[in-house]
C-alpha cells in the first residue's frame, strides 16, 4: 500500500562503469540540491493540491501583465462553453422525454423532438464559436507567459552576485529552473483545458442532482481513482528528471565533444571518438533502465487507479438499475442520466488529467520561482554612494577571501595599493590567488575580511554598478561573443554608441588593422564559424580584438578608472608579444592605473609596482631591481625563465650552482 499511496522515492540507479571512469561516481542529484529554506520535496497528494493554486496564480499574473484583454476573452469564452455544455443537456432531456414519455404516434413524437434537436445544434455551434475564440486567445497568451518567464530567468541569472556563480549549489538550481519557463507556458493551456472541464464539470453536476441526488457522489468516484494515478505517475517522472539531470547533461556534453571543431582534430588523430562513443552508449543504457523502471511503474499504477474507476463505474449502473426498479426514476430520466454520467465522467477525468498536467508542470515553475527567490537574495545590491570622479589610488588593506566550496582562503591578508597613472604587476605561480585577486579589485567578488577602498571609500557603500563603469577587464579567456567584428570591440561599452569610423582608433590602438583587413566585409564581418559564411580568427588575432575592446572601453570613460590585464600574451608570438605589453603600458593616464597579470615575466620588468602572490599570500613586492636584489621568490622565477632563452638553454652545466626555491 505505501508503494501506491505514500510519498514517491527516488529509485536506486544502477550507476554505469562509464560514469564512474569519465566523471569519478554517479551523475545523479541526489534531492537534496537545494538545503535553503522551503526546499523540501513533499510530493504527497495532499501537498500538491494545497500549492498548486499559489503556483497556477503566478502563471496567471504572468498572463494578466502580458496581456489582460487575451486573458479575460479565454474566461469569459470557457465559461460560455460551460452554459453551452448545460444547455446541451438540457436540450437532451427534452429529446429523451419527447422520445420516452411523450404520447401520440410516430409523426407527432418526431414533431416534439424537432425544438430539442434545433437547440442542440444552437448549443453546438456557439460552442465551437466560443472554443475557436477561447484557442487563439490562449495561443497568443502562452508565448508570452514563456517569454517573461524566460526574461525573469535570465535577468535573475545575470544580476547575482559572481560567488552566488561559483557557488555548486546554487549552479545547480539555475539548472533546475532552466525547465520553469517552457512549463510555465504549457500550465497556460492547461489552465484553459481545466477551466473548460471545471465549468462543464459543474454544469453537469447541476443537471445530475436535479435528476437524481444519488448520481452525484457516483459521478466523482468514477473520475477520482484515473486522477491519483496520473498524479502519482506525474511525480515519479518529476523526481526522475531531476535526479537524473546531471547524467543527462554530461550524455549531451559527450555528443557535442564528438561533434565540436573545436575537439575535431584530437577525436580524430587520438582516437578519442570511439572511446567516448563507447562510453556515452553505456551511460544511455543505464538511462536506459530508468525509462523502463519508470514505464513499469507507470503500467502498474494506471492498472490499478482504472481498476478502481471500473468498479466506481459499475457500482454507478448498479445504482441506476436499482433506481429504475424500484420506481425512483423514468426511463427518460434514466437515459439522459446515462448520457449525463457518461459526460460528466468524460468531464471529471479531463479535469483531473488537465489538473495532473497543471500538477507536474507547477513542479517545475516551483524551481523557477524558487529559483528567482535565491537569486533576489544573491542579488547585487543596488543604489549606495556614487563614485567620486577622481579617487587617486585604490587600495586594498588586508584582505581575505574564502571561496564557498574551499576549505583555505584563496587570498589571506593581501594588501597593495593601485595610484592612478601607475603600471602594477601581480605575478605568482598557477594557485596563487591573481584570478581572485583580480575579482576583487574590480567589484565582481567582495572582500570577506579586510576593505577595499576606492579613494577614502568603501567599495561596500558604493554604488556598484558605477564601480563597474570604473573597471576594464582583458582576460586570457576573454568572451569570444558570436557577432561582428565591430559589435565584438563595440561590447566594451554596448551602451556607447559607435559607427566604424568611431571605433577605428581603437583597431589602430591594438594592432588589429591588418587583421580586419583581411576579413571580407572588414568590421561588419560576422566572427562565428557556426553561422554560415562567418569567419574565424586565430587565438591571437583574437587576442588584438579583445585589446581593441579594452582599448575602446576605455577611450569613453575621463573619470579615474582602474584597467585589469589578465594573461593578455598568452597567444602571442614573441614579437607580437612585446608589441602588444607595449599598448598595454601606454594606456596608464594620469586617471588609469593599470594593472597586469601575467606569467612572462619579461613583461613586467617596467612596472612601477610588482607583486608576487603565493598560496593566497603576499610574499613580496617592490620594483623589479628591488626584488632582483632581494633574490627572493621573484628573482628565482625570472631565472628560471630567463635561462630558458640562454643559448645553453636545457644543457645542463654541472658547474652551474642549482636554483634554490627560497619557499
Amino acid at each position: 500500500m505505501k508503494r501506491f499511496f505514500g510519498p514517491v522515492q527516488m529509485a536506486e540507479p544502477r550507476v554505469s562503469d562509464a560514469e564512474e571512469e569519465l566523471f569519478g561516481g554517479p551523475l545523479r542529484y541526489d534531492m537534496g540540491w537545494s538545503h535553503h529554506e522551503h526546499a523540501g520535496l513533499d510530493l504527497t497528494m495532499m501537498s500538491a493540491l494545497r500549492s498548486m493554486p499559489a503556483l497556477v496564480g503566478a502563471t496567471l499574473r504572468m498572463a494578466w501583465s502580458a496581456d489582460r484583454r487575451a486573458l479575460l476573452a479565454v474566461a469569459v469564452s470557457e465559461i460560455g462553453q460551460g452554459i453551452a455544455a448545460a444547455v446541451g443537456l438540457l436540450a437532451v432531456n427534452a429529446v429523451m422525454h419527447a422520445l420516452l414519455a411523450g404520447s401520440g404516434d410516430a409523426p407527432q413524437r418526431l414533431h416534439a423532438l424537432l425544438p430539442g434537436l434545433l437547440a442542440a445544434a444552437a448549443v453546438g455551434v456557439v460552442n465551437s464559436a466560443l472554443s475557436a475564440w477561447s484557442t487563439s486567445r490562449a495561443g497568443r497568451l502562452e508565448p508570452m507567459v514563456e517569454r517573461i518567464a524566460t526574461t525573469q530567468y535570465l535577468a535573475a541569472a545575470a544580476s547575482v552576485e559572481l560567488e552566488a556563480i561559483d557557488d555548486p549549489d546554487f549552479r545547480r538550481l539555475v539548472d533546475v529552473a532552466q525547465y520553469g519557463p517552457g512549463s510555465a507556458r504549457r500550465m497556460m493551456g492547461a489552465c484553459v483545458a481545466a477551466l473548460n472541464g471545471l465549468i462543464s464539470l459543474v454544469t453537469t453536476a447541476g443537471v445530475l442532482a436535479v435528476l437524481h441526488p444519488v448520481l452525484l457522489p457516483m459521478l466523482i468516484l468514477i473520475a477520482a481513482p484515473r486522477g491519483w494515478g496520473a498524479m502519482r505517475v506525474a511525480q515519479e517522472r518529476y523526481v526522475s528528471v531531476m535526479s537524473w539531470i546531471e547524467h543527462v547533461r554530461a550524455a549531451r556534453l559527450i555528443g557535442n565533444l564528438l561533434t565540436e571543431r573545436s575537439a575535431a582534430q584530437e577525436v580524430r588523430l587520438h582516437a578519442v571518438g570511439a572511446f567516448l562513443l563507447s562510453r556515452y552508449q553505456r551511460m544511455a543504457e543505464s538511462a536506459e533502465d530508468e525509462q523502463e523502471r519508470l514505464a513499469s511503474s507507470k503500467a502498474l499504477t494506471e492498472w490499478v487507479a482504472a481498476a478502481l474507476s471500473g468498479l466506481a463505474l459499475a457500482s454507478t449502473y448498479g445504482a441506476m438499475f436499482w433506481l429504475i426498479t424500484a420506481g425512483h426514476m423514468s426511463l427518460a430520466i434514466a437515459g439522459t442520466a446515462v448520457i449525463a454520467v457518461r459526460t460528466g465522467s468524460a468531464s471529471l477525468g479531463g479535469l483531473v488529467m488537465n489538473i495532473n498536467q497543471l500538477h507536474e508542470e507547477s513542479l517545475y515553475v516551483r524551481d523557477h520561482g524558487r529559483f528567482l527567490d535565491q537569486a533576489a537574495r544573491r542579488v547585487i545590491p543596488e543604489g549606495g554612494d556614487p563614485v567620486p570622479e577622481r579617487i587617486g589610488e585604490i587600495v586594498l588593506d588586508r584582505v581575505t577571501y574564502r571561496y564557498p566550496d574551499r576549505d583555505t582562503a584563496a587570498l589571506d591578508q593581501v594588501s597593495l595599493t593601485l595610484p592612478m597613472g601607475s603600471v602594477t604587476a601581480v605575478v605568482g605561480e598557477n594557485g596563487s590567488g591573481k584570478s581572485t585577486l583580480m575579482k576583487v579589485l574590480s567589484g565582481l567578488l567582495l572582500p570577506q575580511a579586510g576593505s577595499l577602498r576606492w579613494g577614502e571609500a568603501d567599495i561596500g557603500g558604493l554604488d556598484r554598478s558605477q564601480v563597474f563603469e570604473r573597471v576594464c577587464l582583458l582576460t586570457q579567456d576573454f568572451q569570444r561573443w558570436p557577432v561582428t567584428a565591430a559589435m565584438n570591440i563595440r561590447l566594451g561599452r554596448p551602451a556607447q554608441a559607435a559607427t566604424p569610423q568611431d571605433l577605428q582608433p581603437s583597431v589602430d590602438y591594438a594592432g588589429a588593422g591588418p587583421v580586419v583587413a583581411r576579413l571580407p566585409d572588414g568590421l561588419r564581418s560576422l566572427l562565428a564559424r557556426m553561422f554560415r559564411g562567418a569567419t574565424e580568427l586565430s587565438g591571437g588575432e583574437w587576442q588584438k580584438v579583445g585589446l581593441a575592446r579594452t582599448h575602446w572601453r576605455g577611450s569613453t570613460s575621463r573619470a579615474d578608472s582602474v584597467l585589469i590585464v589578465d594573461e593578455p600574451t598568452s597567444a602571442l608570438d614573441p614579437e607580437a608579444e612585446i608589441e602588444a605589453f607595449d599598448r598595454i603600458r601606454r594606456l596608464a593616464a594620469p586617471n588609469r592605473a593599470v594593472v597586469l597579470v601575467t606569467h612572462r615575466m619579461s613583461g613586467v620588468r617596467h612596472a612601477d609596482r610588482i607583486y608576487v602572490l603565493n598560496h593566497g599570500r603576499l610574499a613580496e613586492h617592490g620594483t623589479h631591481g628591488e626584488l632582483m636584489a632581494a633574490r627572493g621568490r621573484y628573482a628565482a622565477m625570472f631565472d628560471a625563465q630567463a635561462a630558458q632563452y640562454a643559448p645553453d638553454a636545457g644543457i645542463p652545466n654541472p658547474a652551474a650552482p642549482p636554483v634554490v626555491d627560497p619557499a
